[in-house]
């Protein structure tokens, strides 16, 4: 528990963007410690796996892999309830405001879906939805960004277009560093275009 409440909460207040990325199922590091990314790797081109994931308000199953004719923009965060990651999502909500409509704002975390809603509704960015693979990390694992020793999620941000298909991934090699977000809004907007 120690080492989640430092992962986000002894950094400072603005955290640094991270513009370069790892392979998903490779490794992140926390404070120079290389932790595995564990799980089958998503790529770019191939359909993002078909696993179900909750969702915050409803506590429905949502399977990601069988959403179709919207981009689909998916910030994942280790835990709603640290720094780093707040700011990861609030950037999503606030800012990603300017995105047309045809992106869908997605967090995903493996934070109880109870959890996420109260973080929604305390943080007024209900406009995001919530999804949580805190059941098995089965997403993680699907996706090789299940954090091996923490069974956490590894901060990253993964854009699938129209059809389904993966089109973009950024994983940040550091925990504690955010991603690059203007990039991934670029790629959401351009992806948003297509027909």
């Amino acid at each position: 528990m120690f080492l989640l409440f430092t992962l986000g909460c002894a950094f400072q207040a603005k955290p640094p963007v991270d513009r370069m990325s790892v392979e998903p199922g490779g490794s992140v590091s926390f404070r120079g410690n290389r932790l595995p990314l564990l799980g089958t790797p998503i790529s770019v081109g191939k359909p993002l796996p078909s696993v179900p994931l909750v969702d915050a308000m409803t506590t429905k199953d949502v399977d990601l892999g069988n959403e179709r004719g919207k981009v689909l923009f998916l910030s994942i965060v280790p835990s709603v309830d640290t720094k780093v990651c707040e700011a990861q999502t609030h950037y999503l909500g606030e800012e990603g405001d300017r995105l047309p409509s045809e992106v869908r704002r997605i967090t995903i975390s493996r934070d109880l879906p109870f959890a996420q809603k109260r973080f929604a509704e305390e943080a007024k960015l209900t406009d995001i939805q919530y999804l949580s693979d805190y059941k098995a990390g089965d997403f993680g694992k699907a996706a090789g960004l299940l954090v091996g020793e923490l069974k956490l999620l590894a901060r990253s941000v993964v854009i699938v277009d129209k059809k389904g298909v993966v089109r973009y991934i950024q994983i940040v090699p550091e925990i504690a560093h955010l991603p690059d977000m203007e990039r991934a809004f670029m790629t959401a907007e351009q992806l948003a275009e297509e027909k």
